[in-house]
């Protein structure tokens, strides 16, 4: 040939198969279609089933009578879930995917009918990749972490409400405070919710290092706090500590859920029964690393699962978690993509753990310091976070692995001294310097 020719694997998990199903999921019912083998043709078949417990049982065993080779749901809303735990409990091969990846052919009629039968074409020919459906411990574990999330937003919230509530009355407390939830700042709240107004007694109740404070506390507690505010006060005080109550019991509830899993814990040598000597819970190893703390460990762990068979190397949980930009390259021209979306709980907290991490004096530190001076603090943090991710897919795919940092003088220990130099003197002469070289003793 005149031409080069590149040879590709382009075949990948792609597989024919005899029988194939597929749901399409609404609220109250769905629409069920299976794909048959006939004598002369394929054999469609498509009927309505009901959403409840009772109708999806008895379409798991319809579809085991039929010996159904694979079924597909479409991730439409929570729809989906009673599908696929009742299909998934009965032994059936069940694929949950995204919908983006089933649209129909543009311009044709779209009915649940129609995108049933789209639906099972694309499963028999093996067109679709599963979503990540982590096992039943995990999705438990992700219920109370994910409910932990929402509720320490809903407190932030609601912190946020006092704050501008003072304000409206004058107090300028959180100027002077960092925290007018901590110990200091709630006994000058809970003061004036009481009656006190004299900004020499509020002051007063200053704890630790607020009591250096004194006289900008007396000018920030000076206002029109009255009885409104108070009310107000009270009530938002109450929603906070029934909220922090809550959130210290799912995190209890989440510790223990966690210690539950036989993969959580420091792995046992078969041999002696005993832990290693680098054994330790998978929540210890994480916490080891820069910026990741136990809470987001928790996180981590329930997001992601334990088992990185899902996940065959670092680079495929980096892509799924979309912290890599995709590339898009057209004829002789490419670029770098968005990172997209993602999971949001779990993006969250690699947020956060980049951003904490950035602030150390470690290679990640170091790393995100070189690259926010070239491009820029968003890339320089969603580059961590990609860093981070490695690590932790490294932490969970071997239990016995620990975290090492490579030290924030990484970089500096792989520097070439004679070629940096070679390199600096040769600029200095470019500039009409002449150099003379002396070594320092």
């Amino acid at each position: 040939m005149g031409h080069d020719v590149e040879e590709v694997d382009a075949e990948g998990d792609e597989q024919v198969l005899e029988r194939a199903g597929a749901i399409d999921v609404a609220k109250a019912s769905a629409k069920v279609c299976v794909r048959l083998p006939g004598a002369k043709r394929r054999i469609t078949k498509v009927w309505d089933v009901g959403a409840t417990t009772k109708a999806i049982v008895a379409l798991a065993d319809e579809l085991a009578e039929l010996e159904i080779e694979r079924v597909v749901l479409e991730a439409t809303s929570d729809y989906w879930r009673p599908f696929f735990y009742l299909l998934e409990a009965r032994g059936l091969c069940v694929w949950l995917v995204n919908a983006r990846d089933v649209k129909n052919v543009p311009g044709r009629p779209k009915t649940d009918k129609l995108d049933a039968i789209w639906l099972a074409k694309l499963n028999e020919r093996g067109m679709l990749r599963p979503s990540f459906v982590p096992p039943r411990e995990i999705r438990e574990l992700r219920d109370y972490t994910r409910l932990r999330a929402e509720l320490v937003e809903d407190r932030t919230r609601h912190k946020q409400r006092l704050e501008k509530l003072l304000e409206d009355s004058m107090i300028k407390l959180s100027t002077v405070a960092s925290d007018i939830f901590g110990k200091s700042g709630r006994a000058m709240l809970e003061a004036l919710i009481a009656g006190e107004r004299d900004p020499e007694v509020l002051a007063d109740l200053a704890l630790g290092q607020m009591r250096k404070k004194t006289a900008a506390l007396k000018e920030a507690l000076t206002g029109r706090f009255d009885h409104h505010h108070a009310e107000l006060a009270r009530m938002l005080l109450d929603e906070i500590d029934a909220l922090t109550e809550k959130i210290e019991r799912l995190t209890t509830r989440v510790e223990e859920l966690v210690s539950k899993i036989p993969e959580a814990n420091a792995p046992v040598d078969p041999e002696t029964g005993e832990i290693g000597s680098k054994g330790l819970p998978v929540l210890e190893r994480l916490d080891e690393v820069p910026g990741i703390g136990l809470r987001a460990a928790q996180v981590i762990v329930a997001e992601l699962g334990l088992d990185m068979e899902r996940f065959p190397t670092a680079s495929h949980l980096v892509s799924w978690a979309k912290v890599s930009p995709r590339t898009i390259q057209s004829g002789p021209r490419s670029r770098s993509g968005k990172v997209g979306k993602g999971n949001p709980y779990l993006k969250r907290v690699l947020g956060e753990a980049a951003t904490a991490a950035a602030k150390t004096d470690t290679f990640l530190g170091e790393r995100y310091r070189r690259l926010v001076r070239r491009r820029g603090k968003q890339r320089a943090l969603v580059a961590i976070e990609r860093s981070l991710l490695v690590v932790v897919w490294h932490l969970l795919a071997d239990p016995n692995a620990r975290f090492i940092d490579l030290g924030s003088d990484f970089y500096e220990r792989r520097v070439n001294k004679e070629r940096r130099t070679r390199d600096l003197v040769r600029q200095l002469m470019a500039l009409g310097h002449q150099v003379t070289l002396n070594p320092a003793a």
